[in-house]
């Protein structure tokens, strides 16, 4: 019985070295096959995503690239209006979503195995959290994103306006708005505008490139109202003009509908934590006199 019991752990042992060792040559062989990737004309990750780059970039490799093209596009074009498709790409996403999944898994089982603690509804809310987060950080780049456009675009259609109106035509007017403008993503678009006229792109195709990848009405508004006039033969500088002028009044109702709502945003923190601690800072004295005088 010794005999057998020593035989039978010694056959788990070697199963579980060979199992090891082939699950280390199959991964370093898989890991092999990876290519290297070309970021030179990409923009720097952000520390967290190059920490984990190695991993994710195989699972994109080996995973993600087999994923149905129609989700692969959509994604794409959802990358490209946020800004990030310039960081990585729709398979790298969808290999990054993967990654947050099996490690909000994986914490998770780890702190509910310290806390000697069971249960498959945390566990799975957050393994969804982790699957989620990424399209929820996306979400939140895009608004940002579209804030800050939305900021500076008076400001650059008054550069490009003045610009054309002393007799400069668009291309070197956007070269000036660039110049002049403030540092942020409408200079990047303008930026990106540049680089496909210098390499041959007509002006109107160029412009349209930029209206989808922003998706935004007004960006939309403008490149119509350019392209228009140049057909038309109209004036470009008081085309511009018109379109500065609503901008910047739609700029100042924004501001106008925010600082609207705020009376009632303030609402909930002040019945929450600022009306208690007014009672409590008036009643007090109120309560230590009753207790002086044994009425309490």
């Amino acid at each position: 019985m010794i005999l057998s019991n020593s035989l039978v752990a010694l056959l788990i042992g070697v199963s579980v070295c060979v199992t090891i060792l082939l699950f280390t040559f199959s991964f370093n062989k898989l890991k092999s096959e990876v290519p290297e990737e070309e970021r030179e004309y990409m923009d720097p990750l952000p520390p967290v995503l190059r920490l984990s780059w190695p991993i994710i970039t195989f699972i994109e490799y080996h995973f993600c690239s087999r994923l149905p093209p129609a989700w692969l596009e959509k994604t794409h074009k959802r990358l490209q209006e946020t800004g990030v498709g310039y960081i990585l790409s729709a398979e790298q996403f969808y290999a990054v979503r993967t990654f947050a999944t099996i490690v909000a898994f994986g914490l998770t089982l780890f702190c509910l195995k310290a806390l000697d603690h069971s249960s498959p509804s945390i566990l799975l809310g957050m393994t969804l959290l982790g699957n989620f987060y990424p399209l929820i950080w996306l979400g939140d780049v895009r608004k940002r994103r579209e804030k800050a456009i939305l900021k500076a675009l008076p400001v650059y259609l008054d550069f490009i306006t003045l610009a054309v109106e002393a007799g400069l035509n668009l291309t070197g007017a956007i070269k000036q708005a660039m110049d002049k403008g403030p540092a942020g993503p409408l200079r990047n678009e303008f930026q990106m505008i540049s680089r496909d006229l210098r390499a041959g792109v007509p002006r109107a195709d160029a412009l349209r490139r930029m209206e989808a990848r922003l998706n935004m009405k007004e960006i939309t508004s403008f490149v119509g109202t350019v392209i228009q006039a140049e057909k038309m033969g109209a004036s470009v500088g008081a085309a511009l003009r018109v379109q500065s002028q609503q901008r910047r009044t739609e700029r100042f109702q924004r501001a106008e509908k925010l600082a609207m709502e705020a009376p009632v945003k303030l609402i909930l923190p002040l019945i929450a934590f600022i009306f208690p601690v007014t009672f409590l800072v008036l009643a007090f004295p109120i309560v230590v006199k009753f207790m002086e005088e044994g009425m309490l």
